[in-house]
């Protein structure tokens, strides 16, 4: 055996022994097996012994990641734990557009959100006062509904007695995307201001930093 092994990476090499001529084989094999790892850069070594048994050694050389890299992989693990958080939260969405509700109960729901639907600001205020505190984590609110806007909805809010269900987060979700819009959300006690169509990515983002 220690004979053959110089010879064991040859194409159609094979060793001749007790089991040679019950075996079919061209005697290929570990000529392939070498020729792939050349290919790769790498390196393959073999000890054996009669009755023991044979070991292969395949060693390969890689380059060491960026710093850059293993950071930005961190950082995609903590985003991901970070969204993992988030599922099962309980969101309130006052919007009065049907097609637009779908779309947002949509993605929110998608996200792993318990959604619940109201219609226009009256309603939100309404359900606001008969759940109780904690029932809501946050709330999406459109600016523009019929019998009471957005604003006034969340002025509404932020009047209660009850200080858990007054300072719930509220982000408007509105068409509105002008500087003079955000201003607005954030002058009626909003926490933060969404444009449609709605961004997948900016409504994570936004949850995130509510919802920590």
């Amino acid at each position: 055996m220690q004979e053959y092994l110089p010879k064991l990476f040859d194409s159609f090499s094979r060793e001749r022994n007790t089991t040679s001529s019950k075996v079919a084989g061209t005697g290929l094999g570990m000529a392939i097996v070498k020729h792939l790892v050349d290919l790769l850069g790498g390196t393959i070594e073999v000890e054996s012994a009669l009755g023991k048994g044979t070991k292969f050694s395949v060693t390969f050389e890689h380059r060491l990641a960026d710093p850059a890299y293993y950071e930005k992989t961190k950082q995609k693990k903590l985003a991901k734990k970070d969204k993992q958080a988030l599922k099962g939260k309980h969101i309130l969405l006052a919007e009065d557009n049907d097609l637009n509700a779908e779309i947002a109960l949509y993605i929110l729901r998608g996200m792993g959100l318990v959604v619940e639907r109201v219609e226009d600001g009256v309603q939100c205020v309404s359900r606001m006062e008969q759940q109780p505190a904690g029932a809501y984590d946050l709330i999406f609110m459109d600016v523009q509904m019929p019998h009471m806007d957005g604003y006034k909805a969340t002025q509404a809010i932020r009047r209660f007695a009850d200080k858990q269900k007054a300072s719930i987060p509220i982000v408007a979700m509105t068409a509105n995307a002008f500087e003079e819009d955000k201003k607005n959300a954030f002058d009626a006690g909003m926490n933060g201001h969404i444009a449609k169509p709605i961004d997948v990515a900016k409504v994570e983002q936004t949850l995130l930093e509510l919802l920590k």
